[in-house]
């Protein structure tokens, strides 16, 4: 009983402080608080590296002559003995009027016009983006995705995981570890004893549903490997929620910018999941669970610096050339460490979210994208935030991201499904009140 009581005083004490408009740091005013700042620990782990390119004889192929498959669940992949290696893509149109030349006398030639073929399936909300490879295109990623708990100081965002994608986000990550006396793997923050999201099939579950029902669309998850498992124990589990229905397979290993294909490649051949894991992946045995730091690069992990550098963190000692060669990932999600009672804990900088999460000012998402955009001349792939619903407005993020891809970012945002109730207990007073009233209902 006392460490549960411990832990209550714990998050109760941290809850006042987070109900408070401002906190203690350089970038606020507010005093008498036990916030402090330190950078925080990089994960570590063993780092795969390739001296050259191993063919995985997984070939995304060329797509068969009148035969395609989009990928859902009540169709299933066909294949023909006839193939071309032609581009493919959607395209709807029509043919205009002809035109008619007068020669000479009644003599007059009569000259067909090309149709005029234009695309108007979005591929990943943008008509754009179908013709792009998947390398060419920044989408906006959410840190943390399962962590949504209600009241938990550890939660990264506010919204589940379908809303998620209904807002845009085709990025998601989330770390995955073992419970103790558990033989299950959950989604846990750090430890599942501070935020336990449960296991992963139930989130897996819902972007394969989701994914299921959104033909064109092409989603990436992140599996971020906390206990540094064997990915054979996952394996299993990740098979039974029926996502690798849709999972792409890689014909090599690394891939590099020009390796990857088309979202048309992916979405007509119905791989439209990409999936990464940080530590410990082995794609000689699963082709299709990517090693992600000999494919993706980094910016420093649990940032707390406001002017987020755009250097490589992970993996460490990668050559520049190396670098501009693969996908990066920039991490612009601010953190603050929580001094309450002895006890240390890093959480997410929710009072600075306005501005971590616009699109101009000191400590933005806007000006962290273009200082990458500057220092690699290409913009990052994805931008992974906290609170992607919070920013200069709703949908800044996704603003950003749309500048970086020189697309018209109009969608509404975020969360259409949540109701009033919902927004009033995401407000600090009433979050710190809740707090409170499960420490004098222990009491």
């Amino acid at each position: 009983m006392a460490p549960r009581l411990g832990g209550v005083l714990v998050l109760a004490a941290a809850a006042v402080v987070l109900g408070q408009s401002t906190v203690s740091d350089d970038r606020t005013t507010a005093t008498s608080s036990t916030l402090t700042l330190s950078e925080a620990a990089m994960p570590t782990g063993p780092y795969e590296s390739f001296s050259s390119q191993i063919s995985l004889g997984t070939n995304i192929g060329s797509v068969a002559n009148g035969v395609s498959s989009l990928g859902t669940d009540n169709r299933t992949r066909s294949t023909a003995s006839s193939s071309t290696t032609n581009a493919v893509t959607f395209l709807t149109g029509s043919a205009t009027a002809a035109s008619t030349t007068t020669l000479f006398g009644n003599l007059s030639s009569t000259t067909p016009h090309t149709p005029a073929v234009t695309n108007t399936q979005p591929c990943n909300n943008y008509p754009e983006f179908c013709s792009r490879k998947y390398s060419n295109i920044t989408q906006v990623a959410c840190h943390n995705s399962p962590f949504i708990t209600p009241n938990n100081l550890a939660a990264n965002q506010q919204y589940d995981v379908t809303l998620q994608l209904n807002d845009g986000v085709r990025f998601l990550q989330g770390q995955i570890q073992w419970p103790a006396g558990g033989n299950e793997p959950h989604f846990c923050h750090t430890s599942c004893d501070v935020l336990d999201a449960g296991p992963i099939t139930d989130w897996l579950g819902q972007v394969k549903s989701w994914v299921s029902t959104h033909p064109y669309d092409v989603v990436t998850i992140l599996l971020g490997n906390g206990n540094y498992s064997v990915p054979s124990l996952y394996v299993p589990y990740i098979e039974q929620t029926g996502i690798l229905r849709f999972v792409y397979t890689p014909p090599v290993v690394p891939m590099t910018l020009d390796d990857w294909p088309s979202l048309t490649e992916m979405i007509l051949k119905g791989q439209r999941v990409v999936m990464f894991m940080d530590y410990m992946a082995n794609q000689t045995e699963y082709p299709w669970l990517l090693d992600e730091f000999s494919q993706l690069w980094e910016t420093p992990f649990d940032p707390v610096d406001q002017s987020f550098p755009c250097t490589v963190q992970r993996p460490p000692d990668l050559a520049e050339a190396d670098a501009k060669n693969r996908l990066y990932m920039i991490n612009h999600n601010l953190n603050i460490e929580l001094s309450i009672l002895g006890t240390d804990m890093l959480v997410p900088a929710r009072t600075e979210l306005n501005v971590t999460n616009n699109i101009t000012g000191t400590g933005s998402l806007g000006l962290s994208a273009n200082n990458c955009l500057s220092e690699w001349g290409r913009a990052p792939n994805f931008l992974n935030v906290d609170y992607y619903n919070t920013g200069g407005y709703s949908g800044s993020v996704f603003e950003v991201a749309a500048q970086m891809n020189n697309v018209t970012y109009n969608r509404p945002c975020c969360g259409m499904n949540t109701g009033g109730a919902g927004r009033l207990l995401s407000g600090g007073f009433i979050y710190s009140l809740a707090m409170l009233t499960i420490f004098w209902a222990v009491l």
